[in-house]
């Protein structure tokens, strides 16, 4: 199904069975410990047990390998190398090679596979290798780097992406004129995807031909890398992965755990199950790089921003990519005189690459502080701010308008709703015993990507609906909402769906990354299902043209009949993809939000409790309320994280991070989220899809942090542009104990 045109009224707009709250068809597999994650699959026999040897130096090379202990240790059956593994390829979607050697390119890349008959076994003897390296001078501080960083182009793949410099009207000479104006650097940090379940994967061979139970976002991707990687047709593998428990984008990608089962497995000649240790996790793969960004407004008395620009640097491998910290500012407010630019530093850490939002996560960590510190000087209201400078068409292309943009009606329903008239503008005035409190706001901002998306939907005799598609499910409730779509289309309850994903046997969908996953993979059941609607139609008699599908039944020009009769004489199936072509080149498709939050500061500590939090969304047709609002109320969690207390330790003289598990990692619990709202708008995008639905799952997380800095300096008079906000940052500062 081509889709070049604006939707029009549609059976999906019934929203009977879309739209409504639906609790997870896959809840209590999940819940009873019957969902088979990558490791827990019990179809496979037999299956030995492999553990992987990390490089022991960040930069350099390997000079020998001892294996004479490793393998002379009880239960191993072989030990895998890049010496005697055969010829390996790079997937392009990897900027280093998967298993070291003789070249090592980061800390903990992978240098050998121990496989044994048990776990146990594996790690005994994988303490037992020596490896002798050569020690090469790294490049492992960002700031120092930066120095002579060039200007780099760049695309997370995800709709954020620009060039090394972008310039739109004359941005010097209008700052310099600008009456009021703010010019301010902000620093992020290093970001892990700390993700629960493990990179874990079991490798099957049948002869030549691959069977792969992983752990992967997107599957098609994962087998393409795979087959890349192997020097093996793609065809010749099988990769599976019906229930992923996590990612936050560290699984878009082809990892380690998946190249060295296969590869265990073929020199062991016998299935491998392969975990990748925690505390290898965060060196091993990739991870969100830390940025220096550079931020300059200049506006009128009036509030009107005259310049904008915004400048970023980060770092990667050779050969890897910026982080895309500029991509929100060349969209989101108005302003005639523009410049964005971003430089790339060669770092030897590991890879960076995607993460929740990649470019507008930590480029709205930054601006929606400057966009606070404007308003500040203005002596204006930050979401009067936000409001003046709003645009409905992309300032640097104004011949191209937003699909839908109610930026403004987020901030103002969120003002209202979160009580926004009783913050007290000045800041360090509100006590609460020993608490400073403060409330603090911030624009969301996130692209939407119209992908390419398949699925195939059958209709037993038994009147069973079962739709195929190799979308993944990372525990954002892609089994509900296509079961939802599915059944709206057919006139039948979710319940009465099958849905079978993660599979490349099944049609290859959009997969999950990028926000994009829930749109266009229901975009792509939805088309399966015209076609499947026809032949139905067909088979009872009615025009496709007009039949209706409702409560079983399927009527139109007088006649009805059931569902069911229609696979009577044999089942029915409908396969087809969406594809779009002419309306995201007119159009700018983006999702829109406003965050509210009010923290406290304890006067004594310096320590910051966030108390409430508030969403407000625009994100087209919400097709699952319940999964949807998950989706925020874990991003804005995950934001909170990013502003308070997540930063990867850089050890900068062995390229390392050191806070590499989840006991010096920290991430959010339960106790730092007391109250979260979450609030979508009414809305339908009828040029995005057939569906009129956008993403939601990144959204939630841009600008939270920002929103939660911003009331940091509310409660506190002081202000922070170094993320994490710890409390060493701004103790001696606080005010006076009264």
């Amino acid at each position: 199904m081509q889709f070049d045109t604006p939707a029009t009224t549609n059976p999906i707009d019934r929203m009977k069975v879309v739209g409504r709250p639906h609790e997870r068809i896959d809840g209590p597999l999940k819940t009873t410990g019957q969902a088979p994650y990558a490791y827990e699959h019990r179809a496979i026999s037999n299956a030995a047990y492999g553990y992987i040897v990390g490089s022991a130096v960040a930069k350099g090379t390997i000079r020998s390998i001892s294996l004479d202990e490793a393998r002379s240790a009880p239960g191993v059956l072989t030990i895998v190398t890049a010496q005697n593994a055969g010829k390996l390829g790079k997937g392009q979607m990897n900027t280093v090679k998967l298993l070291a050697g003789p070249q090592v390119d980061h800390y903990h890349q992978a240098v050998a596979l121990i496989v044994a008959e048990t776990f146990e076994q594996a790690r005994a003897a994988a303490a037992l290798v020596r490896v002798d390296y050569t020690r090469a001078t790294g490049s492992y501080d960002l700031d120092e780097a930066l120095k002579s960083a060039p200007l780099t182009g760049g695309d997370s793949g995800e709709g954020s992406g620009a060039p090394p410099v972008d310039r739109t009207g004359k941005f010097e000479d209008a700052f310099a004129a600008a009456p009021v104006k703010i010019d301010a650097e902000y620093t992020t940090p290093d970001h892990s995807h700390a993700m629960m379940e493990p990179f874990a994967s079991i490798a099957a061979w049948n002869g030549d031909e691959l069977t792969l139970w992983t752990s992967n976002q997107m599957i098609d991707w994962g087998r393409g890398d795979l087959a890349r990687t192997l020097g093996i047709p793609k065809e010749k593998i099988t990769l599976m992965s019906p229930y992923v428990g996590g990612g936050f984008g560290g699984k878009l990608f082809l990892r380690a755990d998946a190249v060295l089962a296969a590869l265990g497995a073929k020199a062991a000649k016998r299935p491998v199950k392969l975990a990748m240790q925690r505390p290898m996790m965060v060196n091993n793969a990739t991870h969100r790089p830390a940025t220096r960004q550079r931020i300059r407004l200049g506006a009128q008395p009036d509030g009107t921003i005259t310049a904008i620009a915004h400048e970023s640097g980060s770092g990667d491998q050779p050969n890897g990519g910026p982080e895309a910290a500029v991509n929100q500012t060349k969209l989101l407010y108005a302003g005639a005189n523009r410049l964005t630019s971003m430089r790339l530093a060669v770092l030897n850490l590991p890879e960076g690459n995607a993460m929740r939002a990649p470019g507008e996560a930590p480029g709205m960590m930054a601006l929606e502080i400057a966009m606070d510190e404007l308003a500040e000087k203005l002596r204006m209201d930050p979401v009067a701010l936000r409001i003046k400078n709003d645009t409905q068409v992309d300032p640097e292309k104004p011949e191209r308008r937003f699909s839908q943009r109610q930026l403004v009606r987020c901030l103002t329903e969120g003002a209202q709703r979160f009580g926004w008239s009783r913050r007290n503008a000045t800041p360090g005035q509100v006590r609460d015993c020993k608490w400073l409190v403060g409330m603090g706001v911030a624009a969301a901002f996130r692209n939407h990507v119209n992908r390419t998306s398949g699925a195939r939907v059958r209709l037993g005799r038994d009147g069973v609906v079962t739709v195929e598609t190799d979308m993944t499910d990372i525990g954002t409730g892609s089994y509900t909402i296509i079961a939802q779509t599915a059944g709206e289309m057919l006139g039948v309850p979710a319940e009465a769906v099958v849905v079978k994903l993660g599979s490349s046997a099944f049609p290859v969908s959009a997969g999950s990354g990028g926000q994009w996953g829930a749109a266009n993979a229901t975009a792509g059941v939805y088309a399966a299902c015209v076609k499947l609607r026809e032949q139905a139609a067909q088979r009872l008699g009615i025009d496709p043209a007009t039949a209706d599908f409702a409560d079983g039944r399927v009527s139109g020009g007088g006649k009805s009949g059931d569902l069911r009769a229609a696979a009577a004489g044999g089942e029915l199936v409908g396969e087809d993809k969406i594809e779009f072509d002419k309306l995201d080149k007119t159009y700018q498709f983006a999702t829109f939000g406003a965050h509210f939050v009010e923290v406290g500061v304890d006067a004594y500590t310096g320590i910051t409790r966030i108390r409430r939090m508030l969403a407000v969304c625009a994100a087209g047709r919400i097709i699952n309320p319940v999964s949807a609002r998950s989706q925020v109320i874990g991003a804005m969690t995950m934001g909170a994280g990013s502003a308070l207390m997540e930063e990867l330790a850089v050890d900068k003289r062995f390229g390392m991070f050191v806070n590499h598990d989840l006991a010096s990692y920290e991430v959010p619990v339960h106790a730092d989220i007391p109250h979260q709202e979450v609030v979508f708008l009414d809305e339908a995008d009828e040029k995005a899809n057939p569906m009129k639905a956008k993403g939601v799952g990144e959204l939630g997380m841009c600008g939270v942090a920002g929103a939660i800095a911003n009331a940091v300096y509310n409660a506190t008079g002081v202000r922070i542009r170094d993320y994490p906000l710890t409390l060493e940052k701004h103790l001696e500062r606080l005010p006076p104990i009264v």
